[in-house]
């Protein structure tokens, strides 16, 4: 065996401009610490985005900033006396400002008289009419009204949305969904439609998301579609939020997943998705792309391009790795049998002295009986998996790396496991936005 002792990530990463929304990837904030708003939501005042979700390590709700969608600063704990307080969520009912969220199966409302920090107490409550406990928390804010509702899984599989009252109060239940056992609840308009997703029960693993669909906030709901490919399990996700850009030229709707790890805890990252949204058909998808992201003021997506590509059959093989062909790689060749007694070195490769998006291609044939692991230049080794929740289940993985400035870089790929554990690396991507490339 070629790597005895796998280590986590240790990436100290610099103060960046970060240029792509990467799903299931680690990202990082304006000063360089991974975010931690998991089970959140988003809203948009004036040219501003808010996301808060709750930090892994007490469950307190924490808030961040965006002009972008991408670059998000810490904008710090929004009560810090409250601990356990899981997936809150953002509402303005009335001239204060309001989070919700779940708190010992009661609903738990926060009140500020500002928009950042401040927030205190202001009631904890079972659901009305039936004074039921609940799971998880969502929010949705119908403009056509003016009116914000909270959506709840309640513990006995009803999903279940109420009105806010004008005064924060937690008012009427205006509808219910009762097709099965369900959580995670999230609403997004479109058309006049309203498109209700949900996923299932089980626990901290990703399952197939579904959307029922309504005319009328009341209901009744109807549907139960997958939102992507039953295999994917919404591509390793659960919901938490829709969001809704309206843009001059586009109205783009991104689904808003958590990727949690086995405990919902700080290793969980985000699968940010566009969405394709068909009102008539009642139906949505997520349009999955490794890398995109949106423009705030047209609300047109875009893709990143190639600036410099690797291939693995360049690199120097150590062990029992091997080049043979592949028909659906870039140059039809590829390195197949990486396992824990090979490795490959990629030579010469182009760094900006800062963290920048790299993207590795490879495929694993179980990604439950092993780890891909690489090495920067003398640097220690990194679990790919903890760089990206997606390693192992897409073939092509994003992740954000600082290596030195020019080209003389080296990059080590490597993986362990099971005996039968095996790689197949087709190469590695740098992308144009990068700076310095």
């Amino acid at each position: 065996m070629l790597f005895s002792t796998f280590l986590g990530a240790c990436i100290v990463p610099s103060v960046l401009g970060a240029s792509w929304i990467a799903p299931g990837a680690v990202w990082y904030d304006t000063d360089g610490k991974k975010i931690d708003a998991h089970g959140g939501g988003v809203v948009k005042r004036g040219d501003t985005f808010y996301w808060v979700g709750q930090a892994a390590s007490n469950q307190t709700p924490q808030m961040y900033s965006s002009t972008d969608l991408i670059n998000w600063k810490n904008l710090g704990q929004q009560a810090s006396s409250v601990t356990g307080m899981w997936r809150p969520k953002i509402a303005k009912p009335n001239g204060s400002f309001w989070l919700f969220g779940q708190q010992d199966r009661y609903v738990l409302s926060l009140k500020s008289s500002t928009f950042t920090g401040g927030y205190g107490q202001s009631a904890k409550v079972h659901i009305p009419p039936n004074d039921y406990s609940y799971s998880d928390t969502g929010m949705f804010y119908d403009d056509s009204t003016q009116t914000w509702y909270l959506l709840t899984s309640a513990d006995h599989n009803i999903v279940q949305i109420n009105r806010i009252n004008s005064d924060g109060t937690l008012g009427d239940r205006v509808s219910q969904l009762a097709a099965g056992a369900y959580e995670a609840p999230g609403i997004v308009k479109a058309n006049g439609v309203y498109f209700l997703i949900v996923s299932g029960k089980t626990g901290w693993r990703a399952n197939p998301n579904k959307v029922f669909w309504s005319d009328s906030i009341s209901g009744s709901w109807k549907g139960g579609s997958d939102i992507a490919p039953q295999a994917e399990n919404t591509y390793g996700s659960q919901n938490t939020f829709e969001l809704t850009v309206a843009g001059s030229q586009k109205t783009t709707y991104i689904y808003m997943g958590d990727a949690w790890d086995s405990k919902g805890g700080a290793d969980s990252n985000y699968v940010w998705v566009p969405m394709n949204v068909d009102s008539s058909a009642h139906t949505i998808s997520l349009d999955y792309h490794s890398m995109w992201k949106v423009d705030v003021n047209t609300g047109v997506v875009s893709y990143p391009s190639t600036a410099k590509r690797y291939e693995a059959e360049h690199t120097n093989l150590v062990g029992s790795a091997v080049v043979r062909d592949c028909r659906d790689c870039v140059s039809k060749r590829s390195v197949h049998k990486v396992t824990d007694t090979s490795e490959l070195t990629f030579h010469n490769v182009t760094g900006t002295g800062s963290l920048q998006w790299l993207s590795f291609h490879y495929k694993v044939n179980n990604p439950e009986a092993g780890e891909a692991y690489i090495i920067v230049n003398d640097g220690p080794a990194m679990n790919i998996s903890s760089l990206n929740s997606r390693a192992g289940y897409h073939k092509s993985v994003p992740v954000q790396l600082t290596m030195n400035a020019g080209d003389s870089n080296t990059i080590t790929f490597g993986s362990m496991g099971s005996d039968e554990f095996e790689v197949e690396v087709d190469g590695i991507e740098l992308f144009e936005d990068d700076e310095d490339l």
